[in-house]
């Protein structure tokens, strides 16, 4: 379970500024942001090592690519890995809108997911998800604006996006437009466990279960271990086309921080 907020093209210093949190058992091996190279193409972000995915990613030219799964029951049993789906967006110079689209044919071959897509040198930004089952794709172009993502569609109104759209919104007018605080955003919005009201739950999975995943920051031990946010980052885009990455995570039982920033390069 995964959880991000954004805003979209309706920040005076930032075309897109996003927050997300990462929610995996504490043992599964995962690499921390860093520039790796995949048939030639430099990405940035978190890896997966069991998989070879990411959640988190962009690029040099300035596409960025984040996924959240979909909380349901069950699952497939030989589905394709999500994580890669970030991967070959980054790779690829369709835009947003092309990718997407080119995903109905083998979308139902790959778990639940949610993804969104955006190219910053075009203003374009898509969001794309294979659920509910039975149903076509499910494509559209994002709006400028804050939104939430979360286990459901954009903008669904669970508990806990609800309660990170009220924070990051609260958030974001303390700043104006002034330069925000990474940090200090990541402190007071992404690591909230307070836990939802469990009558206002989905009722997917095991009550008990829900209610373990209905905070922001998920902390939790399960018979297969520790299980819930390992990874937050906060991903700047600002309107001088200067990247910030940064990524509090944990390893080992420990927490770490780095920051990594690069200016977008023009396709040559």
């Amino acid at each position: 379970m995964c959880i991000a907020a954004f805003i979209w093209q309706a920040h005076p210093l930032y075309p897109l500024l996003l927050l997300q949190n990462r929610d995996e058992y504490h043992n599964r091996p995962t690499k921390p942001v860093a520039w790796w190279d995949v048939d030639g193409c430099e990405i940035l972000g978190g890896r997966d090592e069991v998989a070879g995915g990411t959640w988190l990613a962009c690029s040099r030219q300035g596409r960025v690519a984040c996924l959240t799964n979909v909380l349901e029951l069950h699952h497939l049993p030989k589905a394709k890995t999500r994580g890669d789906l970030p991967i070959l967006f980054l790779k690829s110079t369709k835009s947003p809108m092309e990718f997407a689209q080119q995903l109905i044919t083998d979308a139902h071959q790959y778990k639940g997911f949610n993804l969104i897509l955006a190219d910053i040198p075009s203003k374009s930004m898509v969001y794309a998800s294979n659920r509910p089952k039975g149903d076509d794709i499910n494509i559209q172009q994002v709006s400028p604006g804050l939104h939430v993502l979360s286990n459901a569609n954009l903008d669904s109104p669970c508990p806990k996006a609800l309660r990170l759209r009220k924070s990051f919104k609260q958030m974001l007018n303390k700043y104006g437009n002034n330069e925000v605080m990474v940090k200090e955003m990541v402190e007071k919005l992404m690591e909230d466990k307070v836990k939802a009201d469990k009558s206002k739950l989905p009722g997917i999975c095991a009550l008990e279960w829900e209610f373990e995943l209905s905070s922001i920051f998920v902390e939790t031990d399960t018979p297969l271990g520790l299980c819930g946010t390992r990874s937050t980052i906060a991903l700047t885009i600002s309107a001088g086309e200067e990247v910030g990455f940064y990524e509090k995570y944990l390893e080992k039982g420990v927490w770490f921080e780095k920051t990594i920033n690069y200016h977008i390069q023009k396709y040559i």
